[in-house]
């Protein structure tokens, strides 16, 4: 476990100014948030710099610097670039994003796309999923973020997961994607700047040629180009990425809250430039070794190695401030995403299912407070466990998974049949949550993304023969 280097005191009072920060600049963007449309999609005027930053900085999530630096750790070079891969998906959404804007020019969420595409049973099964999704990601977030303060600060699990939560439900909720888009843009200056000084940092204080020795001499399968587990893990976690960016409403919403022809330039930006931050996690994490720390904890290798190497340039107190306020940076620009992203569906998608019609625009403020306290009190309550950061992820992974190819399918095929890919949807996530818990969490999403291709290849393939 890592040793708190900062007193709670401190650690109190630079998260309580972070907090302040966030939701004053919550309540000064929320202003332009006129209406529902300003509120859910900011005007539908979001620009490049500001769209590739909320993107870049919503996927730095918890897991980039806890697992990424785990992988590496415990998979070595296949592991460094494992999670690295979650970036292929908004490479390969890019170009979706022309799609989806000429399909629905005026849409709003994901569930838009499901229920032309699909019907209303095929807005039933992507609601479950992504709300199943949405929540597990949510409750990581929550969890990481008490688990990080508390390793780092001493502050307790509890009160620091609140904290967090508390501060994003805030700034959403007076400020919707406005405030969410802004916040993550001076969220992800800090994650760069960051992961920047700490790798230059890491580079100054190991020898490269010592470095590789060692894992050579003590670790030698880190440095395989063939270990199975690792490759195993390396695509089913680029298939995770995939199914996540291609089917939730973070990215959705993103792509018809910016301008026309932005979308497809900031989901490549900010791909390329997420791309670099789990590598330079990883490779802090293989220099633990050459450092001569004993890590006890995977999951803390790379908070462990930041602040071993800030410590060693004399920085001492800056360098845990630098190390908090990253991370705090990381865990809020996705919780807030989360927040405003899940509220829009229900919103918007539950409102229009229950009551047949569209949220009256004079009570939609209200209705927006609810939902997003609601769900981040619901959030707070299942985080309250402290449930295994990977069992609460992973497990999931089987869901989205199943839902690539329908996405595929449904922007880029010209006809489709509606009743079989439902029932690959269905067949999919039942194998894929079997390969979970009766093999392992490295194959879950490779079964369920394999069953889901299967079944609609063979459709197509027996409309062509039956067409002849």
């Amino acid at each position: 476990m890592v040793v708190a280097s900062l007193s709670p005191a401190v650690s109190w009072l630079v998260i309580g100014v972070l907090g302040l920060i966030w939701v004053g600049l919550g309540v000064y963007w929320g202003r332009k948030a006129k209406d529902s449309e300003g509120f859910m999609l900011a005007g539908r005027n979001i620009g490049l710099a500001l769209g590739s930053a909320t993107v870049m900085a919503t996927w730095v999530t918890s897991n980039t610097v806890m697992l990424a630096p785990k992988f590496a750790y415990t998979m070595g070079i296949w592991g460094v670039l494992a999670y690295a891969t979650a970036s292929f998906g908004l490479f390969l959404f890019a170009p979706m994003a022309i799609r989806i804007r000429k399909m629905l020019p005026e849409g709003v969420t994901a569930g838009d796309f499901f229920r032309q595409k699909y019907g209303p049973a095929g807005w039933w099964m992507f609601i479950t999923i992504t709300l199943i999704y949405s929540m597990a990601w949510l409750v990581t977030m929550a969890i990481a973020g008490g688990e990080l303060l508390n390793a780092l600060t001493g502050i307790s699990y509890h009160w620091g997961m609140s904290f967090i939560l508390l501060v994003c439900v805030l700034y959403t909720l007076f400020g919707g994607l406005y405030a969410v888009v802004g916040t993550d843009f001076v969220q992800s200056l800090i994650i760069l700047a960051g992961v920047v000084l700490i790798g230059v940092l890491v580079l100054g204080q190991i020898d490269l040629g010592e470095t590789h020795s060692q894992l050579a001499r003590e670790q030698p399968m880190l440095l395989e180009g063939f270990m199975p587990v690792a490759l195993l893990s390396f695509f089913n976690i680029m298939l995770f990425g995939f199914g996540e960016v291609f089917h939730n409403n973070v990215w959705w919403s993103r792509t018809f809250a910016m301008r026309d022809g932005v979308a497809p330039k900031a989901f490549f930006l900010s791909g390329f430039f997420w791309f670099p931050i789990p590598v330079a996690a990883g490779f802090i994490a293989l220099s633990a070794g050459s450092l001569g720390l004993n890590v006890t904890e995977a999951n803390q290798v790379g908070p462990l190695v930041a602040e071993h190497v800030l410590a060693e340039a004399g920085l001492g107190m800056a360098g845990g401030l630098l190390i908090l306020v990253v991370l705090f940076c990381s865990i809020a620009s996705s919780i807030d995403s989360l927040l405003a992203a899940t509220s829009d569906l229900v919103l918007k998608d539950g409102w229009k299912v229950i009551t047949g019609g569209s949220l009256p625009e004079a009570s939609f403020r209200k209705w927006a407070a609810i939902v997003i306290v609601g769900l981040g009190v619901v959030a707070w309550s299942l985080a309250l466990p402290r449930w295994p950061l990977e069992e609460v992820l992973y497990a999931s992974g089987p869901l989205v998974s199943a839902m690539i190819w329908p996405v595929i399918a449904g922007v880029y095929w010209k006809k489709v049949n509606v009743k079989v890919v439902l029932v690959g949807i269905l067949l999919a996530v039942g194998c894929g949550l079997y390969a979970y818990y009766a093999i392992a969490w490295y194959v879950a999403c490779l079964v369920s993304a394999g069953v889901s291709l299967i079944v609609m290849l063979g459709d197509q393939l027996f409309n062509k023969i039956q067409a002849k």
